[in-house]
C-alpha cells in the first residue's frame, strides 16, 4: 500500500468589486468537498497591540481633520524656514501666528500680482510713446524707477552669402544643392537674436 498522501487544493476569490478576500482549502483525502451552507457575517474591527500607524495632522483649508483632534491655536509647531540656497532655519511658532503669516503671505501675493499688472500697463504706454516723445528723459526715468527695460521685438530678414568647400564621392551620384541644403544652417552668437526660420537657396558650384 502506498504511503503517498493524495490531497486536493481549492482556491476561492471574492468578487473583485466587493473585496480582495482570497481563501484556500486543502482536502487531505483528495475528494471534492460539499458546500453545506453560506452565511453572511460582519467582522467587527479589533484593537491590536504593537506597531500603530503614526497619525499626522495637517493645518490648512484642504487638510483632513480627525474628529478626535481639536483645534488648538496655542499649539506649538516647529517648521523649517527656507532661505534660498543657504542652510534652512528651524523655528517654533504657535498655530495662531502661522495662520496670520499665511494670511499675510496670500495678501502680499495678491498685491504683487496687482502691481506687476500695473507696471506692465505703464511699460506698454512708455514703449508706445517713447519714439515720438519730446521728453524721453522723463520716460526713461520712470522706466528706471519701475525696473522697466525699454526694449521691443523687431522682425527682420537677412541674406547671408556663404562660400566653402564640400567633399563628394565622384563615383556616386550626388546633388550639390541637396548636400548643402541638408547640412548648412544659420545660428546666432548673440542671445538677443532668435532665428525663427531659415532657407538655403541659390546653391551653385563656384568656378
Amino acid at each position: 500500500m502506498s504511503n503517498e498522501l493524495i490531497s486536493s487544493k481549492y482556491t476561492f476569490a471574492c468578487d473583485p468589486n466587493e473585496c480582495d478576500c482570497l481563501m484556500e482549502i486543502t482536502c487531505p483525502c483528495g475528494r471534492k468537498p460539499t458546500l453545506l451552507s453560506v452565511e453572511h457575517a460582519t467582522i467587527q474591527p479589533t484593537e491590536t497591540k504593537g506597531n500603530t500607524m503614526e497619525e499626522t495632522t495637517t493645518i490648512g483649508s484642504d487638510a483632513f481633520h480627525s474628529p478626535a483632534v481639536e483645534y488648538n491655536p496655542n499649539l506649538l509647531v516647529t517648521y523649517k524656514v527656507l532661505h534660498g540656497y543657504s542652510d534652512p532655519e528651524y523655528t517654533t511658532s504657535k498655530v495662531a501666528s502661522l495662520e496670520w503669516d499665511l494670511h499675510n503671505g496670500r495678501q502680499s501675493q495678491k498685491t504683487v500680482s496687482l502691481l506687476q499688472s500695473k507696471i506692465n500697463t505703464v511699460k506698454d504706454i512708455i514703449l508706445e510713446a517713447y519714439a515720438d516723445s519730446d521728453d524721453q528723459d522723463t520716460l526713461q526715468s520712470i522706466a528706471e524707477a519701475l525696473g522697466i527695460e525699454l526694449t521691443r521685438d523687431i522682425q527682420f530678414t537677412a541674406t547671408v552669402e556663404v562660400s566653402g568647400t564640400v567633399t563628394l564621392n565622384l563615383l556616386e551620384d550626388y546633388d550639390l544643392e541637396s548636400e548643402i541644403t541638408d547640412c548648412l544652417y544659420v545660428d546666432a552668437n548673440n542671445g538677443n537674436i532668435v532665428i525663427d526660420e531659415q532657407e538655403v537657396c541659390h546653391v551653385r558650384e563656384a568656378y
